[in-house]
């Protein structure tokens, strides 16, 4: 049964439910988990998949858990707080690790694993959602039309809200600015230092430079050593971003931190199911040389979280089936810069 199996854990999250879902229409094996049993219980009767109740600090617990399956999809973030637990419980029980996360700290930080990993057998693919696959995909696109690329802009603009998860991700980053790849190393920004007006195909908006995980992982696959990531934003929001900048000592302070993730948690969990049907991302990348020469490329796909049910799962299913590469692994180094048009509703131009 283990060779068959998923584990979810975090599964009863906004977004680990949506995975949920994926893996029961498409009839896969599934243990739920996740530190609340209530809510594991209530999730197991409305799906028939058996559960157990797991905090991360148990090691014990969480080995025996995941010696039960091939593959974990970790869903419970913010993952800088707890990628270290679960990578550590695959590697002595020799299971598959994946995540959803978007957090460039983790994608460095789970790196490190790399050699134990491949020592083990087993791949650690940080970032199966559309924190990174669809970016990731268009990077190496983008690297094989200009292989001698040594910069790299790549900006997404994606309608229907965030969840509370990817909320408080979101909250454990203020005051500390933005950062991006220069020179292959890590540097700091102000908050909106940077700023593009970006063409995504439907329309044209501001984006301002953010910490995503592409400045590492893209790094990872393409090898270009700079690299800028954007989102789009109103102008109203830019304003307030570069405002922020004089408030970052505040931002940082546990206490703030707090009252927001308690403001959070009283907001929707994420888009409506209506948004996850309409609402649809974009994605543009440019890629530059030495010599000046560009090229450029778009994606469209569906809705950021809803495509990461699918990317997850689809993912998950490839290692079930054996095609996977021990280490760590990007999803375009594993499986190439086409793989994101597996997913039906996704379509690449240039």
């Amino acid at each position: 049964m283990k060779s068959e199996t998923i584990i979810i854990y975090g599964s009863y999250g906004y977004t680990g439910n949506l995975i949920v879902q994926e893996c029961l229409r498409l009839g896969l094996k599934v243990i739920l988990s996740g530190r609340d049993a209530d809510q594991l219980s209530r999730q197991s009767l409305e799906t028939g998949y058996p559960f157990e109740a797991v905090a991360l600090s148990d090691s014990g617990a969480l080995t025996t858990l995941l010696q039960k399956g091939a593959v974990v999809i970790h869903c419970a973030g913010p993952f800088q707080f707890t990628a270290a637990q679960m990578v550590e419980a695959c590697l002595d029980t020799k299971t598959h690790y994946t995540d959803i996360t978007g957090e460039y700290q983790v994608f460095e930080n789970v790196f490190a694993y790399d050699d134990r990993a491949k020592a083990k057998g087993i791949m650690l693919m940080p970032g199966t959602g559309f924190d990174v696959v669809p970016s990731d995909c268009l990077a190496v696109h983008l690297k094989e039309k200009l292989p001698a690329a040594t910069h790299l802009q790549l900006a997404f603009a994606s309608a229907g809200g965030f969840s509370r998860g990817t909320s408080n991700t979101m909250i454990e980053g203020l005051g500390y600015g933005s950062t991006v790849r220069s020179n292959g190393k890590l540097v700091q920004i102000k908050t909106a230092e940077k700023i593009l007006e970006i063409d995504f195909g439907p329309f044209r908006c501001k984006a301002v430079c953010i910490p995503w995980g592409d400045i590492a992982t893209a790094f990872r696959s393409t090898g270009i050593p700079n690299i800028e990531i954007y989102a789009a934003v109103s102008k109203k929001t830019i304003r307030l971003l570069k405002a922020s900048n004089l408030f970052n000592p505040l931002l940082r302070r546990p206490w703030v931190k707090s009252f927001l993730r308690g403001r959070i948690s009283r907001q929707a969990p994420g888009p409506s199911a209506e948004k996850l049907v309409t609402a649809r991302s974009y994605l543009w990348g440019r890629a530059v040389d030495g010599s000046g020469n560009d090229v450029q490329a778009r994606l469209e796909t569906p809705n950021g979280y809803a495509l990461t049910a699918k990317t997850s799962v689809l993912i998950a299913q490839k290692i079930l089936n054996q095609n996977f590469k021990p280490g760590y692994q990007t999803p375009a180094l594993a499986y190439g810069a086409n793989l994101i048009l597996e997913v039906p509703g996704t379509s690449r131009t240039g």
